[in-house]
């Protein structure tokens, strides 16, 4: 079993990934360059490998990040899409009052709406991405304290049932396999929601990563819609 030199109040979820993720003889929330790493690993030639695992907003992760990176190390970030979502609901002392499924779908695309928060840091050549596809339970408890989308319901845990599948981004060639063969080029971001069947604001952020990534760059407008095209030099997906 790895070996954990302390623990945090986090969610089921983190937990249940942090254990996925972590080989034998890993450290689990170990301490280094001032911060706090999910799954430590160091490889046979005595490299560290600082495996994070997010399940939600990526913004306070930058400057982690930044300064692993920064000092040398490698870092491989994890993080959860539920492809499928069942929602739990609680009482306020925790008791079951029923369960059902989410009609929402993720995929391999919505990690962009993270994504779009930390741009510059995905071409470093010591940062590697996963993608996982997840069946979860979201856990809600009506204790009035929610937010008024949900009545005042809270979202009070989410659970990892299943890892569906895993997608990885070593490579900026890696990036650039989500803009689909058939597309045009240049296209603009309303031809790249169509093509991945994503909202147009979801286009609108791939568009901008990839770009502020330096993968993309603008090539002109059509009517009033900005048209892009891959960056000459980028490498190109393989295949």
């Amino acid at each position: 079993m790895p070996s954990s030199l302390s623990t945090h109040n986090e969610s089921t979820l983190h937990a249940a990934l942090k254990d996925w993720a972590s080989l034998p003889g890993d450290l689990l929330e170990a301490p280094l360059d001032g911060y706090t790493i999910d799954v430590l690993r160091q490889t046979p030639a005595g490299v560290d490998i600082c495996i994070e695992i997010q399940t939600g907003n990526f913004t306070h992760l930058k400057r982690k990040l930044t300064t692993l990176l920064e000092n040398g190390r490698r870092v491989h970030l994890l993080h959860p899409i539920p492809a499928q979502k069942w929602i739990i609901r609680q009482t306020k002392d925790g008791d079951p009052l029923g369960r059902r499924q989410s009609p929402k779908r993720g995929q391999y695309a919505d990690v962009f709406k993270e994504l779009v928060r930390i741009p510059e840091i995905l071409p470093h050549p010591n940062f590697t991405l996963e993608i996982l596809l997840t069946q979860q339970e979201e856990i809600w408890q009506d204790d009035g304290q929610g937010s008024w989308r949900r009545k005042h319901w809270s979202k009070v845990d989410h659970r990892l049932l299943k890892v569906l599948s895993a997608h990885r981004f070593d490579s900026p060639a890696d990036y650039l396999t989500l803009l689909p063969a058939d597309l045009p080029r240049p296209f603009t971001n309303r031809q790249l929601a169509i093509a991945i069947k994503c909202p147009p604001g979801l286009a609108g952020k791939i568009t901008y990563t990839l770009e502020k990534a330096g993968w993309l760059e603008p090539a002109g407008k059509t009517g009033n819609a900005k048209l892009f095209t891959v960056r000459a030099g980028s490498p190109r997906p393989a295949g």
